[in-house]
């Protein structure tokens, strides 16, 4: 796992909100010590500049005999920690917007790492209202950029095929995603058919 280098940060950070984000997973994160020196960051483009420098799978934990949580999962974490702000969905319900608009899009069309724009997928896979899942996935779902989403880099997909089994498979590696209510769910799933891709996961 990669060491930021970052002012070392005593105590557990732990604010008490899931995300989403199973138990086992959750707390293994929470109380690591990169997720402790990654609590130090506040600005979102420092988070960013450490994705590019350490990310390199977005699996939930550490590949081989070290089983600790990933980089990638204690960067995402971090981001849903990030001061969140509310607002006025468009149906008067109030949400909890945890990035900007413009964040969220900097991470989807980042072009200089695959594990960033993966990074971005998930977050909204776990935070986004999901009223607005396929506002924000449906210009993804074709992507054609390669990368290999697990430690294993001979394991190549495509992004578009990577978003599409977020929605499809509730199932990620070793860990589970939160339910996607199911009028939702078939919306996201009508949008894929659509385009000529199937209604069942790939499998990552």
């Amino acid at each position: 796992m990669a060491t930021a280098a970052f002012a070392p940060l005593t105590g557990a950070v732990d604010n008490g909100k899931s995300y989403n984000v199973e138990k086992v997973l959750r707390s293994n994160i929470v109380y690591s010590d990169y997720y402790r020196q990654l609590c130090k960051v506040t600005d979102f483009m420092t988070l960013v500049d450490e994705m590019y420098n350490e990310v390199t799978h977005v699996e939930p934990w550490m590949s081989g005999n070290a089983r600790g949580p990933s980089t990638a999962f204690c960067i995402l974490y971090r981001l849903f920690t990030l001061a969140p702000t509310r607002k006025l969905g468009d149906d008067g319900d109030d949400e909890t917007q945890f990035l900007e608009d413009t964040q969220i899009k900097h991470l989807l069309d980042h072009g200089d790492s695959p594990y960033i724009r993966a990074i971005g997928f998930l977050y909204l896979r776990y935070v986004c209202p999901h009223k607005k899942l396929l506002e924000h996935l449906e210009p993804y779902l074709a992507d054609g950029e390669k990368f290999a989403p697990t430690a294993d880099p001979r394991r190549e997909t495509t992004m578009g095929a990577f978003v599409r089994d977020l929605i499809l498979d509730q199932h990620y590696f070793e860990t589970i995603f939160p339910r996607i209510p199911e009028v939702t769910r078939r919306t996201l799933v009508k949008a894929i058919e659509e385009r000529g891709f199937s209604r069942e996961p790939a499998g990552l």
